[in-house]
């Protein structure tokens, strides 16, 4: 099975339809498929359904999308970064589902294994339980959150073998592995690709079974959401 394209449009190819839901890795910039939300902005696609951390910045990772309206939900666990977010959620314009990080990388996670919900305490008490099922285990309660089973996974990996076997890079592994998941179609960009049998089977992040397009989108910038420094000291 060809999983190697030669660009994202090629490798979204026949996946991209309006009002479809896509499961989004990254964190901030640290780990975005950047490469492929581009070319979901060339595509037009437009109503479309948001799994992620965070939108990005304004006119970066998934906020070229915001910018676009080409965005009708975000299912999200931090948006304070990005302005445009800001402005589209208090406006009315964008539909918002907050969700703690944890849950919503649980969600995910529960996705990909099948598994259509389960019970957590986090947010119980507070908005977050709002419209929710609650149920008690041993004299707490829980709240009932739903397994996320995307219509698309976009990731971005450090290195991947010609069978789409996947190595993530420190931090940017983050929300990468349960996105890759939860999708009925895996489309992946990566940094390089190896031949089949180079990679250590136990630093294998995630098994090509769940690969299904790949691309190289290297070279990346590798930007910065925010650059802090401190006056030199006087010699």
């Amino acid at each position: 099975m060809k999983k190697l394209y030669a660009d994202a449009a090629a490798a979204l190819d026949g996946v991209l339809f309006d009002g479809m839901l896509i499961a989004a890795g990254g964190f901030g910039l640290c780990g975005i498929p950047e490469r492929l939300l581009g070319a979901i902005q060339a595509s037009g696609v437009r109503d479309l359904t948001f799994a992620s951390n965070n939108a990005g910045i304004d006119n970066e990772g998934i906020g070229k999308l915001l910018r676009t309206k080409q965005v009708r939900k975000m299912i999200s666990s931090y948006v304070g970064e990005n302005k445009e977010f800001e402005r589209q959620y208090l406006a009315g314009e964008l539909e918002v589902e907050f969700c703690p990080q944890g849950t919503l990388a649980e969600r995910m996670r529960a996705g990909g294994a099948g598994i259509p919900g389960f019970y957590t305490k986090t947010g119980v008490g507070t908005l977050v339980a709002e419209g929710k099922e609650v149920k008690e285990f041993g004299g707490e309660d829980y709240i009932l959150e739903r397994g996320i089973f995307a219509d698309l996974s976009i990731v971005k990996a450090w290195k991947a073998d010609e069978t789409g076997n996947l190595v993530f890079r420190k931090t940017a592994r983050n929300f990468n592995l349960p996105a890759a998941t939860c999708g009925k179609v895996c489309v992946v960009e990566v940094e390089e690709v190896v031949p089949a049998g180079s990679l250590d089977p136990d630093c294998i992040h995630l098994p090509g079974v769940y690969v299904q397009r790949m691309i190289v989108g290297a070279p990346y910038e590798k930007k910065i959401e925010f650059t802090t420094t401190r006056e030199r000291e006087a010699a």
